[in-house]
């Protein structure tokens, strides 16, 4: 991690979270941060994304972003390139996905399960159904139990308004399973599960390899706990204003929110200065 702020060695990536990052609390992309990944490239400085989002519900940023670096979805438990073939993926082992499965029961929290891309769910009524339909731009498949997709879980979710109650299941699976899993909250109503190779930590040297780019010239943001993993794999990091102080803690630098265009303010304060050259 670097500790001099103000002068970040070179970079010659970025890779941002999405959720509480990239976009706005609605979920838009507004037109300051479209504008900052437009000058990211002129700069000569790629730009990525890395979602606990499925891969199909990065999609919609890939136009008005001009993306055509790889699409890490899932943690990245599934990274595919910008027409959807997929480059990379680590599914749930069978066993591991019956235990959690099991937890997540106990807990008494909704459940869902990623198979692929699809999004298998029990409950059509569930809490934030139709807040993820209206994230990812498309619909769950309703299923009576997940048993004819065990051994195929790209990503399991724990899903609840209860916040405290789904903190301590976190903090029981990672006790538990957590040689087993990647456990972690991307949103304070969202507990992910995936493979152990799943986390934005492996994501980063996943996007490393494949861009043949060293993680000492990528530059990460995030807002969340599942962010602080490619923190701590990349050489510069940013946390969103809208963290947590312990998120905030683990990067190299702070931004303002995302609902105060902090994405692009950190572009403008922190990403361009190190460019290669000069931008347009």
């Amino acid at each position: 991690m670097i500790h001099d702020a103000n002068r970040p060695l070179k970079i010659s990536l970025l890779l941002s979270d999405v959720d509480g990052t990239l976009v706005t609390k609605a979920k838009v992309l507004t037109p300051r941060a479209i504008d900052v990944v437009r000058r990211l490239g002129l700069a000569g400085i790629a730009f990525a994304i890395a979602s606990s989002r499925p891969p199909k519900g990065l999609a919609s940023l890939v136009e008005p972003l001009n993306l055509s670096t790889p699409l890490t979805g899932f943690n990245g438990g599934m990274i595919v390139d910008r027409h959807q073939t997929v480059l990379r993926e680590h599914p749930l082992a069978p066993d591991i996905t019956r235990k959690v499965l099991a937890m997540l029961d106990e807990s008494g929290v909704d459940t869902w399960f990623f198979s692929g891309n699809d999004w298998l769910i029990r409950k059509p009524d569930g809490a934030h159904v139709t807040h993820e339909q209206m994230t990812i731009d498309y619909d769950p498949i309703v299923v009576t139990d997940f048993e004819a997709a065990i051994g195929t879980a790209t990503k399991i979710v724990g899903v609840s308004e209860d916040y405290a109650r789904l903190a301590d299941c976190e903090t029981l699976m990672q006790a538990t399973l957590g040689h087993d899993a990647s456990i972690a909250l991307s949103q304070k109503y969202y507990l992910d599960i995936t493979h152990l190779l799943a986390h934005k930590g492996a994501a980063v040297m996943s996007l490393s390899e494949l861009l043949h780019i060293p993680t000492t010239e990528i530059a990460t943001i995030g807002d969340m706990s599942n962010d602080v993993r490619m923190f701590e794999r990349s050489g510069f990091s940013i946390a969103m204003g809208n963290a947590t102080d312990a998120v905030k803690a683990a990067a190299t630098v702070t931004t303002l929110s995302n609902e105060e265009d902090g994405f692009a303010e950190a572009v403008e304060r922190y990403i361009l200065p190190a460019a290669a050259k000069p931008i347009g």
